[in-house]
């Protein structure tokens, strides 16, 4: 869906310029955005997803009043790039100053423009969506000391995502999936595989045993439009399973374009969710291991030492999920390829994807659990590193500006890493959703 702009103008009325910048705007964006007939500002306004100036004049210092009136975001589109131009910096500065643009966008290019008005378009549409998450009895199973903590199976947690961004969590029962799974016949695997090309390390049971756990999900939400994600609490409640959801993630993904969620990680989820279809940059979610925690992290990871890094080794992390960087789609990937499973956590049938990113600058971002914050990290994805007798066989190593900072804006050891530097566009993303965006630099 397209996302709705209202154009307004300042009395006496339009002129022949706004006339000309309106008309390079649909042609600029008429493939993300409707513009509706204009209207005068201070007049009652029609349902929209945001206004839009395709011209700021000096009147606006004398209409503060009616700018904080505005009640959604407000777009500055004034010059013929599709950005705002340098001569209305006055402008803006101007209204910030005297509470009336808390709300105003003025992006100063045009992939920045894009990114707002698929935010704005995934705003609107949270409200209509859901997430289906497989879990039973969250925290009680496999390594209950660590999973009892996390925040994303709490009720609070999911009340605050309906009521911030309007997205339900339908909770399933993981123990009836993994037995549907298991009871998929052999022949409809095979049937299911042929054709698909599949780089796989598994033995027959397992790559059979995945593909069933993709068959029974995509039967089991159907074809209902309203589900943008899935996510089984997969480590904690393994013992439902033979299987991981490694491979079904990344079917789902490339066929219905799917959120997905490891470990049932409905903040990690949703924050995937708003980044990827906002920027459209390759996403996934890993843990982190910052060099400075040490020990703590070394002994999770079953490691004896950090690699070695040129610089700081104050400012780097190792990244890694389940042995690998974690579930990597294979369009994202340069490198793609499903292994048996490393973490003891997992049924001995269980599987992995073994997947690089392209080397080269990254974004770290992660919702924190009031909803209204994001902590961001530009960093560069400087190698991979792994140990074969240990739980991280082939991570990535990230450089970061500031170790120290980022120490303490951390939201999770669950983070979403993207492909290239993303914090210029995110912050006017963030403003669309009313997520303050937290910079370490």
């Amino acid at each position: 869906m397209k996302t709705q702009l209202l154009p307004l103008y300042f009395e006496p009325g339009r002129d022949a310029g706004f006339d000309r910048q309106l008309l390079a705007l649909n042609e600029l964006f008429g493939h993300e955005a409707e513009f509706l007939e204009p209207v005068a500002l201070g007049t009652p306004l029609p349902s929209c997803d945001a206004v839009v100036f395709p011209q700021l004049l000096g009147e606006a210092y004398r209409r503060v009043a009616d700018f904080r009136a505005l009640n959604v975001p407000v777009l500055v589109l004034t010059s013929e790039f599709g950005t705002l131009s340098m001569w209305d910096w006055e402008i803006i500065t101007y209204l910030r100053g005297e509470g009336a643009g808390d709300r105003i966008l003025a992006p100063y290019s045009g992939e920045h423009t894009r990114a707002v008005l698929r935010a704005l378009a995934v705003r609107r549409e949270l409200g209509h969506q859901k997430f289906v998450v497989y879990q039973d009895n969250p925290g009680e199973g496999m390594q209950a000391p660590i999973f009892k903590r996390f925040y994303w199976w709490e009720s609070e947690c999911v009340n605050r995502i309906l009521a911030k961004f309007g997205i339900g969590i339908e909770k399933r029962s993981f123990k009836k999936l993994g037995a549907e799974a298991k009871a998929v016949p052999d022949a409809e695997a095979r049937e299911a595989l042929a054709g698909r090309e599949i780089s796989s390390g598994l033995p027959e049971k397992g790559l059979l045993s995945a593909i069933k756990m993709y068959l029974a999900i995509r039967r089991d939400i159907g074809e209902d439009g309203g589900v943008q994600g899935v996510g089984i609490n997969c480590l904690n409640e393994s013992a439902f399973s033979d299987c991981t959801p490694c491979l079904a993630w990344n079917l789902l993904y490339e066929e219905r374009r799917l959120i997905w969620g490891c470990e049932a990680d409905v903040m990690a989820m949703l924050s995937k969710l708003i980044l990827h279809r906002s920027l459209g940059a390759p996403i996934m979610m890993t843990n982190l291991y910052p060099f400075l925690m040490g020990q703590a992290a070394l002994k999770h990871e079953r490691i004896a030492a950090f690699p070695e890094v040129p610089g700081d080794p104050r400012n780097y992390i190792l990244v890694a999920h389940c042995g690998f960087l974690g579930v990597v789609p294979k369009s994202f990937a340069t490198q793609w390829t499903l292994r048996k499973k490393v973490l003891a956590i997992v049924d001995e049938n269980a599987h992995a994807i073994d997947a690089r990113l392209p080397e080269g600058p990254v974004t770290l971002a992660k919702l924190h659990p009031d909803m209204g914050t994001m902590t961001v990290i530009e960093g560069e994805l400087t190698g991979y590193w792994g140990d074969p007798d240990s739980d991280c066989v082939n991570g990535g190593v990230i450089r970061v500006p500031d170790g120290h900072r980022m120490m303490t804006q951390l939201a999770s050891h669950h983070y979403l890493l993207m492909t290239g530097h993303h914090l210029a566009a995110l912050e006017s993303v963030g403003a669309v959703f009313g997520i303050r965006i937290h910079a370490v630099t």
